[in-house]
């Protein structure tokens, strides 16, 4: 083995060559961990080997003994609102704050931008907004709205991943809930190409019994978080999760499940998956980390929906990703202006639901897995390996041979405190402002080539869309 490296990893000797090699005492694969080395040809690792069998020509970056080599995350759950909203978030900004969060790959969510991608030429229109901007590699769902049944295969064949829907209002005028009728007539084109279907899995009928009992909305009470967790009970995503299994069933369509917030639907995941229904289930970083009984009234950046829930709950889900009946963790970055967020007499039933956590996701889930018990194994599969076959790519998400080259460099025992400087995306809003967290991402690597490190990034924006093969 050739070369060696100070201890941000900059290479201090090298020999030459197409081929590099980084090594590090915790190269962390799909089932544990290496000490070890991950060589690369260009754009894709080629070998994983152990220190002594590194290739003689390659190009050798010793990592520090605190560095961990990670896979390049992927979040399948990215609201980038570009084009239309980039005063809320943009390509530049979504991708560069992904880089220093460790991810390599965002699926961006198809509402908040305008036009809604909702048919090919909105995605058409996407693409030219993504044009050199990006800071890592994106991949786009399209969305299954009342009436656009026409427009599903052909957004497919154009090259989006598969669809998202809500079964309740989505917070934006464009992009319309679906109905049970429309979705019928969407399901059997949805289950055909094999493409998952995304869905937000909440009902508005117990939501509105829900608020029929909760005082009107100008009301101050609004500005306590237990009025506005009472507005979206649990209810609603479990009459929502019941029919959607029921449609699976039908139609054996791969429906997957996004940001699951009430553990109380585990049984009934659990049991369809051992059915053998083709169903998938993410939660998020922020009902994994926080719980109801730690927010405040009036902190509206705590504010999302389904809402962050209690902490029996949290454990519940915990509990359900140690099972597998939980799949996988995406963040589900949903960033706006802070007038948006920030209602000025904090009544959460005002301000914008969503929460923004693209640098910040992976140390929260980190935080909180080591705490369990959990390895940075058990971390990666859920938010590289997982989310990758979600999404249809291949070649990401996992260290292994044929794999792209996306890398991160990860100081698992080093602690940060997140603080507005450190979270890149456009507007400095988080609910885990000020506190401390475990985990930090020294470098991100895209495609062999870095892309972040210690917080700057490469001049070039070197991110393209993935597509279909």
């Amino acid at each position: 083995m050739q070369g060696q490296v100070s201890h941000s990893g900059e290479p201090v000797a090298q020999n030459g060559g197409m081929l590099k090699a980084w090594v590090s005492r915790r190269v962390v694969l799909p089932n544990g961990e290496l000490d070890g080395a991950v060589v690369v040809d260009r754009e894709r690792i080629v070998q994983v080997c152990s220190r002594d069998s590194v290739p003689a020509e390659a190009v050798v970056t010793v990592l520090g003994d605190d560095i961990a080599i990670l896979p390049g995350l992927v979040d399948t759950h990215t609201h980038i609102n570009e084009p239309g909203r980039t005063e809320w978030e943009g390509f530049a900004t979504a991708t560069r704050a992904a880089a220093a969060g460790g991810f390599t790959t965002v699926v961006d969510m198809p509402l908040n931008c305008l036009p809604e991608t909702t048919t090919v030429a909105a995605l058409e229109e996407k693409r030219i907004a993504a044009a050199g901007k990006c800071m890592v590699d994106w991949a786009a769902w399209g969305g299954a709205v009342d009436g656009n049944q026409v427009h599903l295969k052909p957004l497919a064949e154009a090259g989006a991943r598969g669809w998202k829907c809500f079964l309740v209002y989505p917070g934006c005028e464009g992009f319309t809930s679906i109905d049970v009728e429309n979705l019928e007539l969407a399901l059997p084109v949805i289950a055909a190409s094999g493409l998952p279907l995304l869905v937000h899995a909440e009902l508005q009928g117990p939501i509105d019994d829900a608020c029929a009992l909760l005082p009107l909305a100008e009301s101050a009470e609004w500005r306590k978080y237990a009025t506005y967790l009472a507005s979206r009970p649990d209810e609603a995503e479990l009459a929502a999760i019941k029919r959607l299994l029921e449609l699976c069933r039908l139609y054996r369509f791969r429906l997957h499940i996004v940001h699951l917030a009430t553990a109380l639907a585990l049984p009934m995941l659990r049991a369809a998956k051992a059915e053998g229904l083709p169903v998938t289930v993410e939660t998020c970083p922020h009902y994994l980390h926080l719980c109801a009984e730690g927010i405040r009234d009036g902190a509206t950046e705590f504010k999302c929906a389904p809402p962050i829930r209690s902490g029996t709950n949290r454990e519940g889900l915990w509990a359900g990703l140690r099972e597998g009946v939980i799949d996988l963790v995406a963040t589900d970055h949903s960033p706006c202006p802070p007038e948006m967020k920030r209602a000025d007499d904090g009544r959460f039933n005002v301000a914008w639901g969503g929460i923004a956590s693209l640098s910040t996701a992976l140390s929260v889930v980190w935080t909180e897995a080591h705490m369990r018990g959990f390895a940075l194994s058990d971390v990666v599969r859920w938010m590289g390996a997982a989310p990758a076959r979600l999404a249809g790519l291949p070649t990401a998400g996992t260290i292994a041979p044929g794999y792209d080259a996306n890398l991160v460099f990860f100081a698992p025992e080093a602690s940060q405190v997140v603080g507005a400087d450190r979270l890149y995306y456009r507007h400095a809003i988080s609910p885990y402002m000020g506190e401390t967290l475990l985990g930090v991402v020294v470098e991100t690597v895209l495609r062999g080539e870095p892309v972040y490190r210690d917080g700057g990034w490469f001049a070039e924006a070197r991110g393209r869309e993935s597509r279909p093969a």
